[in-house]
């Protein structure tokens, strides 16, 4: 593979990604959407079905990574690291696309939802749907959750342990059981094992952080959430953000260093 390959398809992959996987959540989430309140299942399955997609999409060009937590796993099993900042931009580059084609496809439902006084609060606010408005005051805006990710419960070394175990599971998973003949990326059987390894992460490890278990996922669309010109976003909680950059880059490195101990 070469490094244009690399970055066009890690780009093209995390973009598709993002664009399922937020769609989702901004399906769920926002005001006026058909799906509104669908609930966690829909979300997983829904992210489940977003790396599913992705991964058959940019395999053929980059492996398809998707995660630099992956690349991280691959880059420590196979001590090979030439290529890893090329993997990184294009993920984080595909992240931030995908973050605003979600925008894009949701522009009318995030205006309703946001200039709602029940939703974002001020004059006229009902006191018992004042859920959002709480939750800025933590840092974290009413349509955050359609980007990024946000502890139920704050509590540092809680919230990143949690990130480490979802990775080293979803890690250790794509290298045991998900690489291509070549070991550089995931192949075809590998893409619907790892799609269901993500669904079940989310059903059983995503209630207490939302499972980022990928630093581009969870930093590239906050970036587009700062950047983006929403009325009444409210703040990007950047003080959480290093979170789901470093528990899953830890996550990615512990499950390298276990498949190298015992399958190596």
């Amino acid at each position: 593979m070469s490094s244009s390959d690399i970055f066009i398809g890690e780009t093209i992959g995390t973009a598709i990604l993002i664009l399922l996987g937020g769609g989702v959540c901004a399906a769920v989430t926002l005001k006026a959407s058909k799906a509104r309140n669908a609930g966690w299942l829909a979300i997983t399955f829904g992210w489940g079905f977003a790396v599913l997609t992705a991964v058959y999409t940019s395999a053929p060009l980059s492996g398809a990574h998707l995660n630099p937590a992956v690349t991280i796993g691959i880059a420590i099993k196979d001590n090979a690291w030439g290529d890893v900042p090329t993997y990184f931009a294009g993920q984080l580059l595909g992240a931030m696309i995908g973050a605003a084609l979600v925008w894009a496809a949701y522009a009318g439902q995030f205006h309703a939802h946001l200039t709602d006084k029940d939703i974002v609060g001020g004059p006229g606010a009902q006191a018992t749907t004042a859920k959002a408005v709480e939750a800025q005051e933590k840092g974290a805006g009413p349509v955050l959750g359609v980007f990024s990710t946000g502890p139920e419960i704050r509590n540092v070394v809680q919230n990143l342990i949690t990130e480490i175990i979802g990775t080293v599971v979803l890690v250790l998973a794509v290298l045991t059981q998900g690489l291509n003949d070549s070991g550089k990326g995931l192949g075809t059987l590998g893409a619907l094992i790892t799609a269901f390894v993500v669904v079940s992460i989310g059903l059983s490890l995503g209630g207490p952080t939302g499972y980022a278990i990928n630093p581009a996922r969870d930093l590239g669309p906050r970036i587009v959430h700062a950047l983006l010109p929403l009325p009444n976003k409210g703040g990007s909680d950047w003080g959480y953000a290093w979170i789901p950059v470093v528990g899953p880059l830890v996550g990615g490195a512990i499950a390298a260093g276990i498949y190298n101990v015992a399958f190596a």
